[in-house]
């Protein structure tokens, strides 16, 4: 037990932050630590959700999502705070600048989650050892608690933080899986969402070794191309690599918001879409992209969630374009019927200087016989001038914090590297 390094294979790292945002507050205001702590967004109006808590809050039955209404009363002495995401920014820097000092083959998942390939990094411990002084350095430093999973490859590592927690250091080797992983619900299998749970229990798979033996066909019929990646999964198979540059590959921007109230009131719901519109472009600007694909998302005062897009044949990083189509996806698709929660987002999305180059003269010259082609760059000219795609300095406004803040990270990630 007192090492692991396979003779053939990686040795792979999962980073859990514990409680990360509640944690930070801790870590800031020492006076808040073994105390029930919730960090909720608008306490003052419905959309008051728990973003998250604190052990002592779990304790009394607080949990991610609840209303903030309904957590009050299951732990009347709750404290909740509003969430300070400069304050988590601040922290996720310094968190991810200490895992690089491992090892350069770090992946961020989100702002309190990554991968680490530490297959080459010597340490007179051993892996082990390595981790146990990962969090106790993490611990120490920032006085911020974090779970590792130690594993051959990325989903038995993250399946691995998940079993301890706060502050655990947890080893899942290939040759476990059927004592340790197999036994688990399917709920609890990293990748399984609640749809695809239902869609398993028609299957009669109740437990991760129930998918592990499942036959693959089958699977297949049921999820495509998904059932038999699952399937591989619980079977320990996962080749992906730790890839730092993954933090470049996401394809969309987006940003929602509940309102105070259900609405019908179209004044009110354009300007909520005006807003979000808005919030997306500045991001989009802020991250040198654009895209061509918007979709609207409308959430019903019965929970009732719908989803519709349209694609263009140009691309696009401007609000009053966002904000045309999604008024035109609105009035294509609402039924008038009351409205609880918004969303839109930018889809497609590609770096600016990709597709300057994809519209360069040269491109323009071989397929000017493509009328919508040119049509694009004649109205990407007109709009941005000769070079519509030149650099765009970071803004300088304060963003507000969205359902997309998880992403913002990335871009500090990548101004440190």
């Amino acid at each position: 037990m007192l090492q692991f390094k396979p003779q053939k294979g990686r040795v792979i790292f999962h980073i859990d932050m514990n409680c990360f945002y509640a944690s930070v507050e801790m870590a800031y205001d020492p006076s808040l630590k073994g105390k029930p702590l919730a960090i909720a967004g608008n306490p003052e109006e419905r959309k008051g959700i728990i973003v998250t808590s604190s052990y002592e809050a779990r304790d009394e039955g607080v949990y991610t999502t609840m209303p903030l209404w309904e957590a009050r009363k299951k732990c009347p002495h709750l404290i909740v705070k509003k969430p300070n995401f400069d304050r988590y920014r601040k922290a996720s820097r310094k968190i991810f600048s200490l895992l690089t000092e491992v090892t350069p083959l770090v992946e961020p998942v989100s702002i309190d989650e990554a991968y680490l390939d530490v297959t080459e990094t010597h340490h007179p411990g051993g892996p082990i050892q390595l981790a146990k002084d990962l969090q106790n350095r993490i611990y120490t430093e920032l006085d911020l608690p974090c779970s590792i999973g130690i594993a051959p490859n990325k989903f038995l590592a993250k399946m691995a933080s998940d079993m301890k927690k706060p502050m655990g250091v947890t080893i899942l080797r290939k040759r476990e899986i059927e004592k340790i992983l197999w036994p688990l619900p399917i709920e609890k299998m990293y990748g399984v969402g609640n749809k695809t749970a239902k869609k398993l229990h028609t299957l009669q798979i109740e437990t991760i070794g129930d998918l592990a033996n499942k036959d693959v066909y089958i699977l297949k019929q049921m999820l495509g191309i998904n059932g038999e990646r699952l399937k591989n999964r619980a079977n320990g198979v996962d080749l992906r690599p730790v890839d730092p540059d993954a933090v470049h590959e996401f394809k969309s921007i987006g940003s929602s918001q509940t309102l105070p109230q259900d609405t019908t009131d179209e004044r009110e719901i354009i300007r909520l879409l005006s807003e979000l519109a808005d919030n997306v472009m500045r991001r989009t600007k802020r991250k040198e992209r654009a895209g061509r694909t918007v979709q609207l998302m409308i959430r019903y005062y019965d929970r009732q969630t719908i989803t519709r897009s349209k694609t263009l044949p140009y691309y696009i990083d401007d609000k009053a374009d966002m904000i045309t189509i999604a008024t035109e996806l609105l009035d294509n698709h609402w039924d008038r019927r009351p409205i609880r929660l918004l969303g839109v987002t930018l889809q497609d999305v590609e770096e600016t200087k990709h597709i300057a180059k994809q519209l360069d003269l040269f491109t323009y010259e071989e397929e000017a016989e493509k009328e919508k082609l040119h049509d694009t760059i004649e109205q990407l000219t007109e709009k941005y001038g000769k070079n519509p795609f030149k650099r765009l300095a970071d803004s300088e406004d304060s963003l507000e914090p969205q359902t997309s803040f998880q992403k913002d990270f990335l871009d500090d990630f990548l101004s440190n590297k």
